[in-house]
């Protein structure tokens, strides 16, 4: 089961992930999404630091400074790529375009990168979560066709790719703990002057406090820790379509704790996101060593 353990670990990262749009339904109004995923990697960043340093696994040397500075890169342009294109093309359109490109995206570039061609059942485990995805989303409405909307879109699936692809470089010299210490913190500097930007007054109330020490403890410290420590035994293009299991939480904590409601076609597109994850967790060649590519 170790082998087995690393790909649950990722599940288990992606899940804490899905419970971000729940606990932001519960920030104070006038809490700018810029703002809130800023206050997200601050707190995050600060709470890896102080689990790698009680740890004693933050290190001075041996960091690839190329690696982390695009990892870094990777994770700070995510959140506000995603943002502007939820705002230019609908909640539905931006978030299946972000998502579904996320793991084609990581595919070629692992692909590219390392010469290492996903295998059969990653692609059929990726085409069932992808329109597992498609059928989850399809009732949300259509959104605005913004072609520039749409661009951004893709930029927030290609970032989320590059973090992950570049993160499992850097955890071949470090740790998972420090390696999200590191690249939150760097990440927090980067998007630091969104605090001062937009209002960021409602985290000293009640329900700002509350929303982002969940962000920052459980959304990023505890969902990265393990979706690090998993990215250290599973293929980067793997990982990325395991990451899926976010939008799929995301939406039964809807059904359950916000009380929206399912189609029957919603719950169809639950039941293919399942399999995928499910056929990219325990089948034996998704845990076998990705082919080689024949590209020289």
């Amino acid at each position: 089961m170790r082998g087995k353990s690393a790909y649950l670990f990722v599940i288990m990262g992606a899940m804490l992930w899905g419970t971000t749009g729940t606990a932001q339904s519960f920030s104070p109004d006038g809490a700018h999404p810029f703002a809130i995923g800023s206050v997200r990697l601050a707190f995050g960043g600060m709470v890896l630091v102080l689990i790698a340093f009680l740890q004693k696994k933050l290190k001075v040397h041996n960091w690839p400074v190329r690696e982390t500075l695009l990892a870094t890169l990777g994770m700070a342009c995510y959140q506000p790529l995603f943002f502007m294109a939820v705002s230019l093309t609908g909640i539905a359109i931006g978030t299946i375009i972000t998502l579904s490109s996320a793991p084609i995206i990581a595919g070629f570039l692992e692909w590219m990168v390392e010469k290492r061609r996903p295998t059969a059942i990653w692609w059929l485990a990726t085409g069932l979560s992808i329109a597992g995805c498609l059928l989850l989303f399809s009732n949300e409405g259509s959104g605005a066709i913004d072609p520039i909307g749409i661009l951004l879109a893709l930029g927030a699936g290609m970032a989320f790719s590059v973090y992950t692809l570049v993160s499992k470089k850097i955890l071949d010299s470090q740790p998972p703990e420090a390696t999200a210490a590191v690249i939150f913190t760097l990440s927090a500097l980067l998007l630091s002057p969104m605090l001062f930007i937009f209002d960021s007054s409602w985290i000293v109330t009640t329900n700002g406090l509350a929303v982002s020490l969940h962000l920052g403890l459980f959304a990023t410290a505890l969902a990265y820790l393990l979706f690090n420590k998993g990215l250290t035994s599973v293929p980067s293009s793997t990982a990325v379509s395991l990451s899926l299991a976010e939008p799929l939480v995301a939406a039964l904590l809807g059904v359950f704790l916000v009380g929206e409601n399912l189609s029957l076609l919603n719950w169809f597109g639950v039941g293919l996101l399942l399999c995928g994850i499910f056929s990219l967790t325990f089948s034996p060649k998704a845990s076998a060593p990705i082919e080689k590519s024949t590209l020289s």
